[in-house]
């Protein structure tokens, strides 16, 4: 399916081949959408990003493109999403076999763009995907929204971050050398992405990550659902004041920060 005012290609890497939309100009953002697939509120975020002054490329993981959310759909695709093998939805302490396919497409999306490196969005299923793509030196500002992986089955799980050992002292190394700061998005109820990972991240990463957690208990002062789970997509609420728009400039603030500002301190310096 094509989206209007995105162009696709076609990208193959380790075995896998996916179609990847493209849109913007600009320095690189990779934005890997959430289960069920690229709804119309991930395009809408995706294009939001490119309007920014971003080049964006979003692969099509999964699901049908274009197709709006509905219960049986998303468990559709979750349960589709279990027993494939790119996906490796229980794994505490290892990436998915797709993020070796996304480090090289982001490594294509660089070399593109151009710039200090690009940064990378992940949700839901794909949340810490961002968190594995770090182990490049390219990957500078990763988003985690809602980061469900591995799912919340027992305590272990409930902090696991989805890297291996390995993977996870060169992340911790680039936070502290590189300057590079991961960016994590959550509602407080979501049981999803529970607490503990993120106090997992906060105990491993230290001053390298900043928690953004939305309140989402019963009677909160926004009025947000408790089943509230997707912070920049299907939950937004992109009005004045209101928590989920916060995050939202939040993210595009990284962006600017990692990504363009230091293109602007070159320039002056030249």
């Amino acid at each position: 399916m094509t989206l209007p005012g995105w162009t696709t290609f076609s990208f193959t890497h380790d075995g896998l081949t996916r179609d990847v939309y493209r849109r913007g100009s600009g320095p690189g953002v990779l934005v890997m959408h959430e289960i069920p697939g690229i709804t119309p509120r991930v395009e809408a975020f995706a294009r939001r990003v490119a309007d920014e002054g971003y080049t964006v490329f979003m692969p099509d993981l999964f699901g049908e493109v274009g197709k709006p959310l509905a219960p049986g759909y998303a468990l559709g695709q979750m349960a589709r999403a279990c027993i494939r093998s790119e996906f490796a939805v229980l794994a505490s302490r290892g990436s998915s076999q797709v993020t070796r396919m996304l480090r090289a497409l982001c490594l294509r999306l660089h070399d593109e763009a151009g710039g200090p490196g690009v940064g990378a969005v992940g949700m839901c299923l794909t949340g810490n995907f961002a968190l594995a793509l770090m182990v490049d030196p390219w990957l500078m500002a990763p988003v985690l929204s809602q980061p469900s992986l591995p799912f919340p089955t027992d305590k272990e799980a409930r902090r696991g971050l989805h890297v291996s050992d390995d993977d996870l002292r060169v992340i911790k190394r680039r936070t502290r050398e590189d300057g590079v700061t991961v960016l994590g998005l959550r509602f407080t109820g979501d049981p999803l992405c529970p607490k503990a990972r993120f106090d997992r991240l906060r105990d491993e990463l230290g001053a390298g990550f900043e928690g953004i957690e939305i309140d989402s208990r019963l009677g909160n002062p926004h009025g947000i659902s408790p089943l509230a789970h997707s912070v920049l997509t299907e939950d937004l609420v992109d009005k004045a004041g209101h928590p989920t728009q916060r995050a939202l400039h939040r993210v595009l603030a990284l962006f600017d920060e990692k990504l363009r500002e230091p293109m602007r301190a070159a320039a002056r310096d030249a």
